[in-house]
């Protein structure tokens, strides 16, 4: 499985890429394996605010619904509007096209509580 250096990762399978105060977030690739087939995201608002660890919006597969969580404490700036159409972007190419939504982070210092690639694909990817 893949795991991009240049992000950090949660127990509950997001991603995140930070770049300054900005960042993109999305699920890894493990979790999009562990759904399946992704028919459904629903998208969070932008303009919400949101904290560290707080359900934010929810993927739908064949096999189930799965919250997800934000990473940091911010405010959703935007959100991929491509996945409303085509929600398989997420299992096409997870870490590119497939990313949810971008957060202005309240607080940069939170991502260094996040995992690296390596602790990540240690505790996860097994």
């Amino acid at each position: 499985m893949r795991f991009p250096e240049t992000l950090r990762y949660t127990p509950s399978h997001e991603w995140i890429e930070v770049t300054g105060k900005k960042a993109r977030v999305g699920i890894t690739d493990f979790a999009q394996k562990e759904l399946g087939d992704i028919v459904f995201v629903e998208l969070p608002e932008a303009g919400r605010t949101v904290k560290a660890q707080q359900a934010c919006c929810v993927v739908e597969s064949v096999k189930t619904a799965s919250d997800i969580y934000s990473p940091v404490d911010g405010t959703i700036t935007a959100v991929n509007a491509d996945l409303d159409k085509k929600p398989e972007l997420i299992n096409e190419d997870c870490y590119a096209k497939g990313w949810i939504f971008e957060i202005e982070l309240t607080n940069p210092a939170q991502i260094d509580n996040l995992l690296t690639a390596k602790s990540y694909s240690e505790s996860y990817a097994t």
